[in-house]
């Protein structure tokens, strides 16, 4: 499968082909990593998780929050 490098605003970029995303299994506004080595650009799914704040704090219920913890008195410097 061949692709150009144009320019889009000040920088290069490649534009992937549908048929390649979908072979490759990738979906849009995925995060991926990019590698260079040896004039080779290989991209892979990145393996970092983002969490949403606000879906987690979405999904605190009765059921799942728990009581407050006590860890004891402070022992150095802390701020309580």
């Amino acid at each position: 499968m061949e692709a150009v490098i144009r320019k889009w605003g000040n920088s290069p970029a490649v534009r992937l082909p549908a048929s390649a995303i979908k072979e490759a299994a990738f979906s849009l506004e995925q995060k991926v990593n990019l590698t260079v080595t040896r004039g080779r650009i290989v991209i892979e799914p990145s393996s970092r998780i983002e969490y949403d704040l606000n879906k987690l704090i979405g999904g605190i219920t009765a059921g799942n929050l728990h009581a407050e913890v006590s860890f004891g008195k402070p022992v150095g410097k802390e701020a309580l």
